[in-house]
């Protein structure tokens, strides 16, 4: 090309360059040396760049002999005979053709070049036999593939330049297109690769032997043909057959063998389709065949699998199974694991509601519950020494133990499976801890149950055991006082049966009991347990009034010369009282027991001492949880004997007589008839016969007498007599306890509503009752009756107010 530079407008000289002329203008304006006139500058050459005049024009016949040496090159390539050709020379002949505008003849003349080759290819395909016909598919593929490769060199520029402004297909491109339309997707070739490829995978799920690596290639060109072909031409009729296949095998399966054969086959199935579409699938085909396979193996057959008679989730739950269990978890995993939980959660119930059922119809030991609320808001006289009591009714008093034990057997038992075998599946445990909320409160006695066997494990089950294992078992319990829904119930009894322990010196680990009280702190917060934290708290501040009576004594008969007082004692008698305070032990009415009178002397005595110390404080005494211990002579056998307080004043009686009738006990001690019944049975007809009774027999009567049995023996020096536990709790002590607990429900009622209602201020009937529950939901579970009352209440109090329009809505009053 030349350039050409046009004259300026102006008609100036052409002579000057265009720098000078760009310095010249670059002085338009300014004022000469020589004076102030302005000299103009003339404007700016411009160059323009003109086209060739002539253009050389390449002739027909020119044309023909090049797309005739191309399309020579181009047959040759596909036979096979590219060595001889001169690719620089080729590239050169197609760069001329589309320079001078013979792009679509060369493009239209190589696409019908490849179809006459094409054809051709696909004949020889078609007349290949069975065996031979996959490979020589793949063989025409591969040779196809290298023969585009090839042209593409050649046409390289037509690529770049003609097809790129006339947006064709690219020239390997449209080699591929060409083979998918002319080869592949031949009416019988489509037809026989289909069959070919679906007969191959079926021989192979039927255990035979199949070419992977030809399979591999042949879904491979599909692939490469466009994933359209892959899928249209292969992978959903592979779906469909794969879909009928395990349709018919399962349902076979299903019926004719165990669940756990099932899924073993099922679980070897899966994998054999994962191998499949790693060695010859496209990855993108896992994901849909995954889904076929488990809809067909798993989805609709895992409600069948799951509940078999004899071979399902329930016989492998019974039966300890785990890994069968593990493996049904891992199967029902890819699908859902809904019917697998819902199985879980009602066989756990059903044991559970079996098991409650028959705690609530054995004997209930309500002795050791009725025991324990001895001793409410006043000292009560306790001789040192003292410890458990041996009861009779010991075998009725372990049924609380063993169905909390069968609970916490039972509840780590499917711990253990979903831990082990469910992977520790949050929504198992949660189901878990569902059942067993609805089945632990249909026994209505569940929480004294509990408490009887923190009570037991407290006193007993932490000798001999680490604190480990102390731990753990507080944990469990505290997992299964989550469950109550009437935690109040539980506190009533568990305050009961800790004031026994402190009051007869059972605790055997302060650390344990104060641990137990740290995690119902940590589930309830403060409030529940603040009066149980102040129970130990008198039981330390008793110690210190003790320290303190015994200093007084000794000061007082250094005094008067008395010996005993110097020891620490009331005439002849040690004297031990703890002081409670009114609020935080269980109430009781006080005792109306007379003392004998040297007991009698031992409560006034500390009665002055500790009114000097504490003015304005009144004492009242309870007998019911003391212990005494006797000096006993049996001829000339000499024995020291622990009782309790009731059962001291009855011996001590014996001092001045032999025999004494039962109405003669009873208004000598005025102990409480069922009371004084348990102390005469525990001295008499129990292991330790230190009276005999007439007539003979286990039950006290009002007419019976006692003696004094002067030859009663015991291999022991120093022995306890334990009290008898009544092997009943009374309907009267069901309904006091009952009463109780609805007593103190009743200010916590009332406060909620309170806090509910000043803070919205108005608020309909029914929205009301909803949120009272939810908040008091964590210790009880109020009944709707209980808050419609304390409503009533609190209106008559003039708290709230119903509202004029509406008689369901409330208003509060500030």
């Amino acid at each position: 090309r030349s350039v050409v530079a046009a004259p300026p407008q102006d008609g100036r000289s052409q002579g000057r360059c265009p720098q000078a002329a760009d310095a010249r203008s670059g002085e338009r304006g300014r004022v000469s040396p020589q004076g102030s006139r302005r000299v103009a500058m003339p404007p700016k050459s411009k160059f323009v760049i003109q086209p060739f005049k002539q253009h050389a024009v390449m002739d027909e016949a020119y044309v023909q002999k090049t797309w005739g040496t191309l399309r020579h090159a181009i047959d040759e390539i596909f036979a096979h005979n590219a060595s001889g050709l001169s690719f620089e020379e080729l590239y050169r002949n197609a760069y001329n053709m589309v320079l001078h505008k013979f792009g679509d003849k060369l493009y239209n003349g190589l696409k019908d070049t490849v179809r006459e080759h094409l054809a051709k290819m696909a004949a020889d395909v078609d007349a290949a036999n069975d065996q031979a016909f996959l490979d020589a598919l793949n063989k025409r593929w591969s040779d196809h593939k290298l023969s585009m490769i090839m042209i593409r060199d050649i046409l390289m520029y037509m690529d770049r330049v003609y097809v790129t402004q006339h947006k064709k297909v690219p020239v390997y491109d449209l080699g591929l297109q060409l083979f998918r339309d002319d080869v592949v997707r031949a009416p019988r070739i489509r037809e026989r690769l289909l069959t070919q490829l679906l007969d191959l995978v079926g021989r192979e799920r039927s255990g035979e032997m199949i070419n992977r690596q030809l399979v591999r290639m042949v879904v491979a060109m599909l692939v490469d043909l466009g994933k359209d072909v892959y899928v249209r031409d292969f992978e959903r009729p592979f779906l469909e057959k794969t879909a009928e296949f395990y349709q018919r095998e399962s349902a076979e399966t299903v019926a004719q063998n165990s669940a756990s054969e099932y899924m073993e086959r099922a679980e070897r199935r899966l994998a054999e389709e994962e191998d499949r579409v790693k060695h010859f699938l496209d990855s993108s085909t896992e994901a849909k065949l995954r889904d076929v396979m488990e809809r067909e193996l798993i989805t609709k057959h895992m409600r069948a699998i799951a509940e078999m008679e004899h071979s399902g989730l329930v016989p492998m739950l019974d039966n300890d199974r785990r890994e069968d269990l593990t493996r049904m978890y891992n199967l029902f995993k890819r699908v859902g694991l809904g019917v697998m939980r819902d199985l879980l959660t009602d066989h756990v119930r059903s044991q559970g509601r079996a098991l409650v059922m028959s705690a609530a119809d054995d004997p209930a030991p309500a002795g050791s519950a009725a025991g324990a609320d001895a001793s409410a808001d006043a000292p009560t006289p306790s001789p040192a020494g003292g410890g458990p009591p041996a009861t009779p009714g010991s075998a009725q008093a372990r049924d609380p133990v063993t169905f909390v034990d069968d609970l916490l057997r039972l509840k780590g038992r499917y711990d253990a499976i979903i831990d082990a075998c469910f992977a520790g599946d949050k929504t198992f445990h949660n189901a878990l801890n569902r059942a067993f909320e609805s089945f632990v409160n249909l026994n209505a006695r569940a929480p004294e149950f509990l408490s009887l066997y923190v009570d037991n494990l407290l006193r007993r089950e932490v000798k001999g055991s680490s604190e480990e294992e102390v731990e753990n078992t507080l944990e469990q319990v505290v997992m299964l006082f989550r469950y109550l829904q009437e935690k109040d119930v539980f506190e009533k009894y568990y305050k009961q049966h800790l004031a026994k322990r402190l009051l007869s010196g059972r605790v055997v680990s302060d650390d344990s009991e104060r641990s137990m009280i740290t995690k119902l702190k940590t589930e309830c917060g403060f409030q529940f347990t603040s009066k149980i934290e102040g129970m130990f708290v008198d039981m330390k501040t008793s110690g210190d009034t003790m320290a303190a009576f015994r200093e007084h004594l000794a000061s007082t008969a250094e005094a008067e010369g008395n010996d005993g007082g110097l020891q620490g004692k009331v005439g002849s008698v040690e004297l031990q009282v703890q002081v409670l305070t009114t609020g935080y032990w269980p109430t009781q009415p006080a005792s109306v027991c007379i003392f004998p009178p040297e007991i009698q002397r031992c409560t006034e005595v500390f009665a002055r001492f500790y009114s000097s110390k504490h003015s304005g404080r009144t004492l009242k005494w309870h007998a019911s949880m003391g212990h005494a211990d006797l000096r006993a002579t049996f001829g000339s056998r000499h024995h020291e004997v622990n009782v309790s307080t009731y059962q001291m004043c009855i011996l001590l009686l014996f001092n001045d007589r032999d025999t004494v009738s039962y109405q003669e006990l009873q208004e000598a001690t005025h102990i409480p008839a069922h009371d004084l019944k348990r102390a005469l049975q525990s001295l008499a007809c129990a292991k330790f016969k230190i009276l005999t009774k007439e007539p003979k027999g286990r039950d006290v009567g009002e007419e019976d007498a006692f003696a004094f049995n002067d030859k009663f023996t015991a291999k022991q020096i120093r022995f306890k007599v334990g009290t008898v536990a009544a092997t009943k709790e009374t309907d009267v002590e069901k309904t006091e306890t009952r009463h109780k607990v609805d007593e103190d429900r009743k200010p916590q009622v009332e406060a909620a509503i309170v806090r509910i209602m000043k803070s919205r201020k108005l608020l309909d009937h029914n929205i009301l009752i909803t949120e009272v529950t939810e908040q008091l939901r964590p210790r009880f579970l109020p009944d709707p009756g209980m808050i419609k009352k304390r409503i009533e209440s609190l209106i008559e109090r003039e708290f709230l107010e119903r509202d004029k329009a509406d008689w369901r809505v409330y208003k509060y009053l500030a």
